[in-house]
């Protein structure tokens, strides 16, 4: 089948080093690596007054940790406007959302000890957030893990259970800080764990907690936002389930109408037994337009096995040209075996972002690899062996509770500054902060900029996705969705971080007076 036969029918289709010293790596950091792209993208140039990381590129060193260093804000080019309000903070849980609406942002607390619940954020003075409410009133909004989303158009905030099967919709078309309940359903034998809305708002697509082969994929029709209805639930019993999703906007693609292509991320993990790691395109028409015995179909796959624990896959349009932004959460340490197997096969331990060109659905290609020097295969080893351990004595790499994984340098999502003419991602790396790109030339994208939170140490925070009794966070974790939002002539940067809660950044005068054509297109 040609391109022009899916467009019109939406038929099926298918497509089917050893560790290095770290001075080599970083004496070559524009190295090739096997894969035929360079083994990391250049170095964000500083400006004066930044206060950087000493190591490699998305490290916090072993000196940095635990000799206060990383106490501060790790910032290169980008600073602080506002945050939320300490005085009642219990820690965030940085994947939870967030999510973001008008001048209003909301992110999940699944771990709260008094604070549980969705919390709402007013973020129109963004020197001075403040909490305006907390959506405890579903068993949704009390533990919606990543389910938080919002649509612009639908003016809707929702929430799966990721412990249960509720389901919940807010109204915040008349204040997005005081989101009202519309309806709340239950799904039988549902359990939530990722999801996201067509682009009409019409339809929201929940994924299961279990991601293997027999998963659900949850469809929640929101015609009626005050009588939710789930449609028939899609059971994978081969590739395309979901881990995180995304689906194309309007225009996206010629001829193709919106809400009517699924881009999957497929979890895997190395030895891929139950199905690989990456991309799958599917067709859900039947769903979008409300067919009878709706049907989900694969138009075409793209694995990749260096990494793992694909998550979103990020619609943008760069230059006119419609591409997907990967996400891998836990990258080759994610597999049977962990850091040190993965170091032994020569992949990268941590996953990082790949620009992918969709023009043909039934044939995508990755065009370009954002690898920080922690991506690096050939830094894998070395850096393991620099990475402190949680008890003295135990392996490397454990310094955080389970709860929020291993020392962890993966990319979860990337957001960009103008999805229908991306020139910036910004993209969280969890543990490497975040991460700002310039991706006008494919060719030779190139970092310029990063945050990295101030680690809390051994603050009691009950409701931190990292915090446990006794250990010491000697770094923070940013996993999920920013946001670009243009503030008068600002452009801001929103995110969330488990120790620090929710924060406003922008870029400094002096990077903004050295690259003024950067922000010529740059878009809410």
């Amino acid at each position: 089948m040609n391109k022009q036969e899916l467009v019109r029918l939406f038929g099926v289709a298918s497509v089917a080093l050893p560790g290095l010293l770290l001075s080599a790596s970083i004496a070559s950091a524009q190295a090739i690596s096997s894969d035929g792209f360079p083994s990391s993208v250049p170095k964000a140039i500083c400006g004066p007054g930044d206060h950087t990381e000493s190591g490699l590129q998305g490290e916090t060193t072993v000196e940095e940790r635990f000799g206060g260093d990383s106490e501060r804000a790790y910032n290169c080019n980008l600073e602080l406007v506002g945050e939320e309000p300490q005085a009642e903070f219990q820690g965030a849980y940085s994947q939870d959302g967030p999510a973001y609406s008008g001048d209003c942002a909301y992110y999940g607390t699944d771990r709260a000890a008094t604070l549980q619940g969705i919390k709402v954020i007013d973020v129109s003075d963004p020197q001075h957030p403040q909490v305006s409410a907390h959506l405890t009133d579903t068993p949704a909004g009390l533990a919606p893990h990543e389910t938080v989303q919002t649509n612009d158009r639908s003016h809707l905030l929702v929430a799966g259970q990721t412990t249960g099967s509720n389901f919940a919709v807010y109204d915040i078309s008349a204040n997005c800080r005081h989101p009202v309940l519309k309806g709340s359903i239950t799904m039988p034998g549902s359990s939530n764990h990722m999801g996201a809305f067509a682009p009409d708002g019409k339809t929201y697509y929940a994924t299961q907690n279990f991601q293997g082969i027999g998963g659900f994929l949850y469809i929640v029709d929101l015609s009626d936002p005050a009588n939710p209805q789930e449609l028939p639930r899609w059971q994978f019993l081969g590739d395309g389930r979901p881990h995180g999703l995304e689906l194309n906007p309007a225009g996206f693609l010629p001829g193709v109408p919106e809400g009517t292509l699924l881009f999957a991320g497929q979890n895997g993990g190395f030895p891929f037994t139950a199905g690989g790691d990456g991309l799958v395109i599917e067709d859900v028409s039947d769903y979008q337009f409300r067919r009878p015995n709706p049907q989900i179909r694969i138009v075409s796959k793209l694995f990749w096995p260096d990494q793992g624990g694909a998550e979103a896959m990020i619609p943008v349009k760069i230059k006119g040209h419609p591409y997907l932004i990967s996400t891998d959460e836990s990258g080759g340490a994610g597999g049977a075996g962990g850091w040190a197997a993965a170091c032994a096969r020569g992949a990268s331990a941590f996953g990082y972002p790949q620009i992918i060109d969709v023009s043909d659905v039934t044939n995508p290609k990755i065009v370009a690899k954002l690898r920080l020097q922690v991506s690096d295969p050939a830094n894998c080893a070395a850096l393991r062996a620099e990475t402190p351990p949680d008890v003295p004595g135990t392996a490397p790499g454990t310094n955080l509770p389970a709860i929020s994984g291993t020392t962890n340098y993966s990319e979860e999502t990337c957001v960009a500054d103008n999805p229908e003419n991306a020139t910036m991602l910004a993209c969280s790396f969890q543990h490497a902060g975040l991460r700002i790109f310039d991706i006008r030339d494919l060719s030779h994208p190139k970092e310029i900029a990063y945050w990295k939170p101030p680690a809390v140490r051994t603050e009691v925070q009950p409701s931190s996705g990292s915090w446990a009794q006794g250990v010491d966070r000697t770094i923070d974790k940013i996993a999920h969705w920013a946001r670009w939002r243009k503030h008068g002539r600002e452009l801001h940067i929103w995110t969330v971080s488990d120790g620090n809660g929710f924060q406003v950044l922008r870029f400094t005068d002096h990077f903004k007076a050295r690259h003024k054509n950067l922000f010529e297109s740059s878009d809410d």
